[in-house]
């Protein structure tokens, strides 16, 4: 096994096994300017040869229309990402939500960052959009955010954010309307200052007002300063799960009204250790109170079953005997019709351990092989462990099945996944940002096509998600003066001298060394960007601009659909954690849960979207909302948008 063995000022750095090893990019992977590189050619035309055989509706294109947009968000990386890199949590990335947050009917998007500031961009319509961080009052220079989320924490109709960040303290902003927001975090008592990462909304206890949840990743920086405020990260960041003094127990905020969050974490008995990204509410044991399944990025995820609302009991070993081991990002959908809610799992840390060459597309779709895994990493054993993606399929009762592999959701280095039905068949589809950057190779996006519950066909090259605008795969890094400040830096002397590193670099004449990095996406939303019926995607870019993904679905053929836009009346008033079942004309029925989760760090609330497939109309809609309420609309409902209030 090879070590990545870093000098930085002074003091030998010393990574993972390994991960140097997959983290090079040699010359045969990179691409020429404004093509592809080969292996990803090669990929394109075995998508095209699955897709031919396969009935799965895959006729339709994403073309990147960021441009077009007048979107300009750059998303900007601290130096422990860059020019100082380390194995810190900081390369974990920043989240993307959407909703709209002036009531006139189009999504807007918040995209989150590092350094400078994260941003607002209002939808003009028409695919276009506009900057109003500043007038909107939203301006958080260098605040080192992290995740992001929109929920409408007093029932006024309006979606208020909140934000996370590193150690700059979580900030909570209500939406006072037309646009405007206002920062309320020292009254509502939710600014709690450490490692913050996921936040999610959901009312755990039933009395209409939506409780907030923050995952906390665990200590892994110093009280040392960077460039732009940030805390350096510790040496041995990667390992501080191994160290139970930097645990960091993740928070639930109860919502008292008027504003006003108390934290109950400890009184209702959730104190989760897990070194956690993210999580997501769903009832589980359907008694009509949502669960927590909690994320653990370096350990095995945990489930905590909500007992009346009023305590929580760590549970996971009755539902779930086998775990995942590094978990990212999480989706509760159902994927095969039967009418129960399965769980997605994506896990990027397991792949990171082993070195999969550029176009071995077969071992990206296995699980990674533990072995090259020292014992120490994983304390108590890797028995209890599955070491990749996993899709647990209920079979009602309390049990789950892994399915992954046997269905093809298998991938590699992924973050988020945002589940929705991308070409309006019916069936709820998956798209997953992923890729490492700095110093890795590029790996891709996927975009994988439900074949009506039996298996996912991958298409991310046949819809044209794949390879990226100009086949682009890289991107300045970070430069150095190697003559002057940057001396010391670790990739100076390899860089000037040919052949010495793999990672892709330029040196001029007068020491200037320009560091090359993979591209890569972080998390993303699904949405309807330009109100034309069909499913867009945008991304947050680690490192880089976001890409805006416009579908031509609609304008390729006809499709029926129907926008579900829920309204709570005892129950919160959007309708978080309600479950929402549309039976079409033949009796099938399509069940989806409003947890408002899009992806790795992001959540968003948007309306649900249901394809119709052939279908103009369907014959009901079911809903149980979270006061427990059941309700039927009755039919047929055209294909459109369509209100259902509370009653």
């Amino acid at each position: 096994m090879s070590h990545l063995i870093l000098w930085r000022r002074g003091a030998l750095v010393s990574a993972l096994p390994l991960l140097a090893a997959c983290s090079r990019s040699s010359s045969t992977e990179r691409s020429a300017a404004g093509a592809a590189p080969a292996w990803l050619v090669e990929r394109g035309r075995q998508e095209a040869e699955m897709a031919a055989r396969s009935s799965v509706l895959h006729d339709f294109k994403f073309t990147d229309q960021r441009q077009a947009s007048g979107i300009t968000f750059e998303n900007r990386v601290v130096d422990d990402a860059g020019k100082d890199y380390k194995l810190a949590h900081y390369d974990h990335g920043n989240g993307v939500c959407a909703a709209d947050i002036d009531g006139d009917g189009l999504p807007d998007l918040y995209f989150v960052t590092q350094l400078g500031t994260s941003e607002l961009w209002k939808n003009l319509g028409n695919g276009r959009f506009v900057n109003i961080t500043d007038q909107a009052g939203l301006a958080m220079p260098d605040t080192i955010a992290v995740a992001c989320s929109f929920a409408d924490i007093d029932n006024d109709g309006l979606p208020d954010l909140f934000v996370t960040t590193v150690r700059h303290g979580n900030r909570l902003f209500k939406n006072l309307g037309g646009g405007k927001f206002r920062d309320i975090t020292k009254e509502a008592g939710v600014g709690y200052v450490g490692h913050s990462s996921g936040a999610v909304f959901f009312d755990y206890d039933g009395d209409g007002l939506l409780d907030l949840f923050v995952t906390n990743v665990g200590v892994y920086t110093s009280n040392e300063r960077g460039p732009g405020g940030y805390f350096v990260g510790l040496p041995d960041a990667f390992m501080g799960h191994l160290h139970p003094e930097r645990a960091e127990a993740s928070i639930l905020y109860h919502n008292l009204g008027g504003g006003r969050f108390k934290d109950v974490t400890g009184e209702v008995g959730l104190v989760d250790n897990s070194w956690s990204g993210d999580a997501t509410a769903l009832d589980i044991n359907r008694d009509g109170f949502p669960d927590l399944y909690i994320l653990d990025m370096q350990g095995g995820d945990h489930l905590w079953l909500n007992e009346g609302g009023k305590h929580f009991r760590d549970a996971t070993a009755k539902y779930f005997p086998r775990t995942p081991w590094g978990s990212m990002g999480v989706k509760v959908f159902d994927f095969d019709g039967d009418g129960r809610l399965d769980i997605f799992v994506t896990s990027m840390h397991p792949d990171m351990w082993v070195n999969i060459p550029a176009g071995d597309w077969a071992a990206e779709g296995r699980k990674a092989d533990s072995s090259t895994v020292a014992p120490g990493m994983i304390p108590g054993g890797k028995s209890g462990f599955f070491f990749g993606n996993e899709l647990f399929a209920n079979q009602g009762g309390g049990r789950f099945r892994e399915v992954s592999d046997s269905v093809g959701v298998e991938t590699y280095w992924p973050w988020g996944p945002s589940v929705d039905d991308f070409n309006a068949d019916g069936w709820d589809d998956i798209f997953i940002a992923a890729g490492m950057n700095f110093p890795y190779r590029y790996g891709i996006n996927s975009l994988l096509l439900n074949d009506r519950g039996h298996r996912f066909l991958p298409s991310e090259f046949v819809v044209g998600v794949e390879p990226r605008t100009n086949g682009a795969t890289e991107q300045v890094w970070f430069t150095l003066d190697c003559k002057g400040g940057d001396a010391f830096n670790p990739f100076c002397r390899p860089c000037s001298k040919p052949g010495a590193i793999d990672i892709r670099c330029h040196v001029d004449s007068a020491g200037k060394v320009t560091m090359m990095g993979s591209l890569g996406s972080r998390s993303a939303v699904a949405l309807d960007l330009d109100d034309d019926g069909d499913l867009d995607i945008v991304t947050n870019e680690f490192n880089g601009r976001p890409q805006v993904l416009v579908s031509d679905l609609a304008q390729r053929q006809r499709i029926h659909f129907l926008n579900v836009h829920l309204r709570g009346t005892r129950s919160n008033r959007e309708g978080l954690g309600a479950e929402v079942t549309v039976v079409l004309p033949d009796g099938r029925r399509i069940l989806k849960l409003l947890d408002a989760k899009s992806g790795y760090l992001s959540q968003s609330d948007l309306p649900l979207y249901f394809g119709l497939a052939d279908a103009d109309h369907a014959g009901s809609i079911d809903v149980r909302w979270p006061s427990g309420r059941q309700q039927t609309v009755a039919g047929p409902i055209k294909s459109g948008t369509i209100e259902i209030v509370e009653k």
